[in-house]
């Protein structure tokens, strides 16, 4: 009977029962995509890494949300780099341990600062922006309840893409952040004419003093309904918060999921000027919640 061991990893916390929560599989080698897509939504978190082994002793990994699989997911990297340390299969180098994690997008580079063979933080560089399609406030603000004057007026509606094309959406007052709730059926046939691939709320304001930005993301079933942290499209807002002139450094600290009870936070980098940008790195924390094995009898 298969067996396949994992862990769940809370991301973007170091304190258990917080963070965007991801469960990581290994010796995925033979799993076919159907049976991925089963064991996520069996999870039933909003992502589910699954890890082999690829080329010289390195490793790859597929990422999939209840709906479909996804290029590239930023705490879901995180947790994989942490899972990977815990299971032994990646050997702390010292206080820093530097690896290239495969993905769907290619390879991403990792960084795993450490402290006394405990791991601090994890730091991911996510690929050179792109900017894709831009939208009008009225289009996009009411399918999350809320009137075209919440946006920020000095700047556009526009997918970004790190890896996977998300939506960004700036809105000027957290209390409009707060409150935006998503229709689902105009959101549905919305994005089935769009370019991204989720949605991405934010404002220029931390829900707590270390905080510049707080952040939601919203979906439709079967996806969650919200993503407690997400650090690929942190890496996206990144890019576009740099570009535009919102930022005035390129480092800053990102919160999301406080709303939720599940408080995140991620120390943020956009490397290159504002008209070139070259990366960005997300780095977080990460905390092991729970450790298994699933049992396959198909």
């Amino acid at each position: 009977m298969p067996t396949y061991p994992f862990l769940q990893i809370d991301a973007f916390t170091d304190v258990p029962l917080a963070g965007n929560p991801c469960a990581v599989v290994f010796n995925s080698e033979n799993l076919d995509d159907s049976t991925m897509l089963a064991i996520t939504r069996e999870m039933n978190l909003s992502e589910t890494a699954f890890v082999r082994r690829s080329g010289a002793g390195g490793f790859a990994a597929r990422y999939f949300t209840p709906a479909t699989e996804i290029p590239f997911a930023g705490h879901p990297t995180i947790a994989t780099a942490f899972a990977l340390v815990y299971a032994g299969l990646l050997p702390l180098t010292g206080d820093l341990t530097v690896f290239d994690l495969t993905l769907n997008v290619g390879p991403i580079r990792v960084e795993i600062q450490a402290e006394g063979g405990q791991v601090q933080q994890i730091v991911m560089t996510q690929q050179k922006p792109v900017f894709l399609a831009t939208y009008e406030a009225g289009q996009v603000l009411p399918l999350f309840g809320l009137p075209a004057e919440a946006a920020h007026p000095e700047v556009p509606i526009q997918t970004v893409s790190t890896g996977t094309p998300q939506l960004m959406v700036p809105l000027q007052k957290l209390d409009d952040l707060r409150r935006a709730q998503i229709d689902i059926p105009a959101y549905i046939a919305f994005r089935a004419q769009a370019d991204f691939f989720s949605p991405h709320l934010f404002c220029l304001a931390g829900a707590t003093p270390a905080g510049q930005t707080f952040a939601r993301h919203l979906d439709a079933p079967p996806d969650l309904p919200e993503d407690p942290f997400t650090g690929s499209a942190t890496g996206g807002m990144a890019a576009y918060l740099w570009h535009y002139g919102l930022l005035e450094g390129p480092k800053f600290t990102a919160e999301q999921g406080h709303w939720m009870d599940r408080p995140g936070q991620a120390s943020v980098e956009v490397l290159g000027p504002r008209a070139a940008i070259e990366a960005i790195r997300v780095g977080g924390a990460a905390v092991l919640v729970a450790q298994g094995e699933l049992i396959l009898n198909r």
